[in-house]
């Protein structure tokens, strides 16, 4: 059984909750390797179609890296997936959800920036303060960052190491919605359950050809790209049953 994060099911949703309220949920080695078996579950159960992750109590979704824990002498393990199984993690299939519920610092926002959507409370604060500390946001916050909100907001955070709030990040485009303290969970189960309700071999191909052509320069070399998910999509059950269940105005009945 995991001691540093929990997991729990509803219904479709896998949510994952990182449990280390006493220092601010700030992540360990042990704590990467939980997280990291933890998504790679979620990723392999056929019936898990969305994963929520958060962290335990009211004040942080993670403070990042353990740097009393470092401090002390330990080795700053990671496994291969990255930070919490996610930041370095570029197979996974599956939409995964941040519901941030207060700080997301450092490696906890690199955490945050590698799932696909964030909703968080209005008490959120996002920062990448490793200059402060002779440290630099080596888990994927160099690179996320500035290709989701543009180079020079993104350096406005990076150099400064300065807290966004939740309002500001939504503004600067990272954040999808923000919330009422206490209700990120909530609302995060409710974008989850809307993606839940859609073709899953869709949601699959949607995510795969959005990350994949990020790296395609040129809008007419993405859109002529042969994409693996997108014949998977055209091969599979969903592609007919979509258009037939419309037709007979009836719910349709989704592939795994």
């Amino acid at each position: 059984m995991p001691e540093f994060c929990s997991v729990t099911e509803d219904d479709c949703v896998t949510i994952i909750t990182i449990n280390r309220p006493q220092v601010m949920n700030a992540v360990h080695p042990a704590a990467n390797f939980e997280l990291e078996a933890a998504v790679q579950a979620f990723e392999a159960n056929a019936n898990a179609r969305v994963a929520i992750v958060t962290g335990a109590g009211d004040k942080a979704f993670s403070a990042g890296n353990d740097l009393k824990y470092t401090a002390a002498g330990n080795k700053p393990e990671q496994p291969d997936t990255g930070f919490g199984g996610l930041t370095r993690n570029f197979t996974r299939r599956k939409p995964v959800i941040a519901a941030v519920n207060g700080i997301a610092l450092g490696g906890g926002f690199e955490i945050a920036l590698a799932c696909d959507l964030i909703i968080a409370s209005e008490n959120a604060k996002f920062g990448l303060p490793e200059p402060k500390v002779g440290l630099a946001a080596l888990a994927g916050g160099l690179q996320r960052l500035p290709r989701q909100i543009g180079v020079k907001r993104a350096l406005g955070m990076i150099l400064t190491g300065c807290h966004v709030s939740a309002a500001e990040g939504k503004e600067l485009g990272f954040v999808n919605e923000v919330v009422e303290p206490g209700r990120a969970v909530a609302v995060a189960l409710e974008w989850a359950n809307m993606i839940a309700a859609n073709s899953p071999q869709s949601i699959r191909t949607s995510l795969d050809v959005v990350k994949r052509s990020l790296d395609i320069a040129g809008l007419e070399d993405s859109i002529n790209t042969e994409y693996a998910s997108v014949a998977e999509l055209r091969d599979g059950p969903d592609f007919v049953e979509g258009p037939r269940a419309f037709a007979e105005k009836r719910k349709p009945n989704w592939g795994a």
